[in-house]
């Protein structure tokens, strides 16, 4: 009886699971939704053979999201070198963010130590002019005259060296490493790297190791020229490749537009700027060799500072140490707090930057094939760009000078 029982229940079961399955095929077979196809086909960016081989002119790069296509046709060591010259600007670039911040910590640094010397040797000597115990004056004068001593040797180095001068050439040396760097990438990334890209890098980064020198002594730019001239960064221009475009979008309204560009940047910008820095060179050596002066008076005054109470009137060292001092605290304060040797170097910087901007319109117009010149509506766009003007303001750059001198 159990055993037909069991057999009962396995065939009840069995009906059952068949009649499920086959009503979830019955329900599966209403869902599917008919698509209906036609003839026409989306064209294959792979076909069969390509998924195992590589395609002999173009080597296809799968990624989640996008499709790489490399050419091979371009020179690998070509690429490998431009690689090669990048890694090398970005440690420029990481160098001289470094020694920057380096410099102008020491410029911080040497000025609130000398001013602390300088005003200590000023008390001493103020302290010792009114003593009557004669070796505590003497004492005092010695150490007045020590400090003010130590004071001339440390404003003789940090004005020859001028350390916030040194600070502003690193932070425009990692401005400039750092376009180079995004220059290389850019040439990577969209266009055809030729053996000039590579020898074009290379100038680049000789010119800029040249015109911003990491040592301070031999190479140092020098600090207090005879005459302001713009700084120069970039190599010798050189003569473009030629395109496969007929005028490259040149035309005679864009060569004028350029010529009155050009001459307004010579007349107005680069005059200005230059006027500007000899007035700041003027102001920075007549502080830097006042601040040594006076240090080195109070040093001598301290030493014949009289303690005589009745000789005050007479007293003629305690007044040098004491105002020595004082004034060249406030000339040091002047020179380096100001940072007037880095206000030099920007301007004289920003005279080569319109001196650069010159020659790169000119390079491109004394090109009498327009097919080798740079594109003529890219370059307008970053003449515009690195003038921080519209197309439509840099058009009217002429016009606008004009008005102002008349």
């Amino acid at each position: 009886m159990a055993t037909l029982q069991a057999s009962s229940l396995l065939r009840l079961s069995c009906t059952n699971a068949n009649s499920s399955s086959s009503s979830r095929r019955r329900t599966a077979k209403i869902n599917i939704p008919n698509v209906r196809t036609n003839k026409t086909s989306l064209p294959m960016l792979i076909s069969e053979h390509e998924q195992f081989t590589i395609h002999p002119i173009e080597e296809l790069v799968l990624s989640p999201s996008r499709i790489l296509i490399h050419d091979t046709n371009q020179d690998p060591l070509v690429i490998e070198k431009l690689y090669a010259i990048k890694e090398a600007v970005a440690d420029r670039v990481e160098m001289h963010r470094n020694i920057g911040e380096q410099r102008s910590q020491w410029n911080s640094m040497l000025l609130t130590s000398i001013n602390g010397i300088t005003l200590a040797a000023a008390t001493m000597a103020g302290i010792a002019a009114t003593s009557s115990a004669g070796d505590s004056v003497l004492g005092l004068k010695m150490s007045s005259t020590m400090m003010y001593l130590a004071a001339t040797g440390m404003l003789t180095i940090i004005n020859t060296i001028q350390p916030s001068q040194l600070a502003e050439e690193q932070r425009n040396a990692t401005r400039l490493f750092q376009d180079l760097y995004n220059q290389i990438e850019t040439t990577l990334s969209i266009g055809h790297p030729s053996g000039i890209d590579v020898k074009e890098a290379m100038d680049r980064v000789l010119a800029l190791d040249k015109a911003y020198p990491l040592p301070l002594l031999g190479v140092m730019l020098e600090k207090f020229p005879s005459s302001v001239e713009p700084a120069v960064w970039w190599p010798q221009q050189r003569r473009k490749q030629k395109r496969s475009v007929n005028n490259n979008n040149w035309d005679s309204k864009l060569e004028e537009e350029m010529k009155e560009i050009m001459g307004v940047l010579g007349r107005k910008d680069q005059e200005e700027y230059i006027r500007l820095g000899k007035k700041a060179l003027k102001l920075n050596k007549f502080l830097a060799m006042s601040g040594p002066l006076l240090t080195g008076v109070a040093a001598i005054g301290s030493m014949f500072i009289e303690s005589d109470l009745a000789c005050q009137g007479c007293n003629w060292g305690a007044m040098l140490g004491i105002v020595g001092g004082a004034l060249a605290s406030v000339v040091n304060t002047v020179e380096h707090g100001g940072q007037v040797g880095m206000v030099f170097e920007m301007y004289r910087s920003n005279a080569g930057f319109f001196e650069y901007m010159k020659e790169s319109i000119e390079s491109n117009l004394m090109e009498t094939e327009t097919e080798r010149r740079e594109n003529g509506e890219v370059f307008e766009m970053k003449v515009a760009l690195k003038l921080g003007r519209s197309l439509s303001d840099l058009r009217n750059l002429n016009e606008e000078f004009a008005s102002r001198l008349f």
